[in-house]
């Protein structure tokens, strides 16, 4: 991933993740011991590649070109449900990005089809915004529902105000022989799963 990002190992940096909606500003690497615990990271540092990784969450790329500021952000539900991806606009704008310019790519995600919550899951949405009602379908299993990890952070990122999104459309639960899944892993009663990482860095300033 260094290699194909053009920095060196040591540079492609990720955070300590809690599902939280921490976001800390990258200003030179730091070793797995040194890490900060956070779920976001950003920076305008061309010689650092900064990432998140994932098993069934959103991992989100953010750019702004012309400030030459970059994020990377993971959006599980809670992240996004307590403002990740806001949070990491924000700390871009100070960086000085211009949230017209971000844009903003959703990788391989785990899709409605195959996230099935509960009832309670579904309570503290609904109490948040009745208007996240639009995010859940019907399950096979009384009181659980499906829910559209992928449409509530598709939502966000518009009501944020970035206009530049692209989803790749990609699950991960559905498919195996590209994806690792933690909930698949769950399923299948598998000792481990593995993870994806998804970086980021501001190409062709790495002199």
């Amino acid at each position: 991933m260094a290699l194909a990002l053009g920095v060196t190992p040591e540079s492609l940096i990720t955070p300590y993740q809690i599902h939280s909606p921490e976001v800390v500003v990258a200003t030179a690497p730091w070793t797995i011991e040194t890490r900060p615990r956070a779920d976001a990271v950003v920076t305008r540092e061309p010689k650092l590649a900064i990432g998140v990784s994932t098993a069934d969450c959103g991992p989100l790329l953010f750019a702004d070109d012309e400030a030459g500021v970059i994020g990377a952000a993971h959006a599980g539900w809670r992240g996004a449900f307590t403002g990740v991806i806001e949070a990491t606009i924000a700390a871009m704008e100070k960086l000085g990005a211009a949230r017209g310019n971000i844009a903003a790519a959703l990788g391989p995600t785990i899709r409605q089809p195959n996230y099935e919550v509960g009832s309670e899951f579904v309570a503290r949405f609904l109490a948040n915004d009745a208007d996240n009602a639009r995010f859940f379908s019907d399950a096979s299993r009384a009181d659980h529902a499906m829910f559209d990890l992928a449409g509530y952070i598709g939502a966000c990122i518009q009501r944020a105000g970035i206009v530049q999104f692209e989803d790749l459309g990609l699950c991960t639960y559905a498919d195996p022989e590209r994806f690792y899944s933690f909930r698949r892993s769950t399923h299948l009663r598998e000792p481990d799963y593995g993870r994806h990482i998804n970086a980021i860095a501001l190409a062709g300033k790495s002199d």
